[in-house]
């Protein structure tokens, strides 16, 4: 149902993926490359980057060396609990 969508050439495709896993295993990844294969109308969002692995970051994925979109990829950080605790602002 969703490929019938994201074919249309005035779909503008929002892919959401997870910082905490490999980017290039996403399956929505995959269908944006059969559907958009130059990345031309898709936005990516990278959600869980507060939850990785202490010593890595989401740098590549943000910069879309993985995988390069047009318009990009926006990062989504929530405070982690060290964040809440040392008593962070939003």
């Amino acid at each position: 149902m969703v490929t019938s969508f994201v074919q249309r050439p005035n779909c503008l495709i929002l892919v959401v993926c997870p910082a905490n896993q490999d980017i290039a295993n996403q399956g929505s990844l995959n269908l944006v490359r059969q559907c958009d294969p130059k990345g031309e109308r898709t936005i990516g969002v990278i959600t869980k980057i507060d939850i990785m692995d202490r010593g890595t970051n989401a740098k590549e994925m943000l910069e879309g060396k993985a995988f390069p979109l047009e318009h990009g990829y926006v990062g989504v950080k929530l405070r982690s609990k060290l964040d809440i605790d040392n008593k962070m602002t939003i």
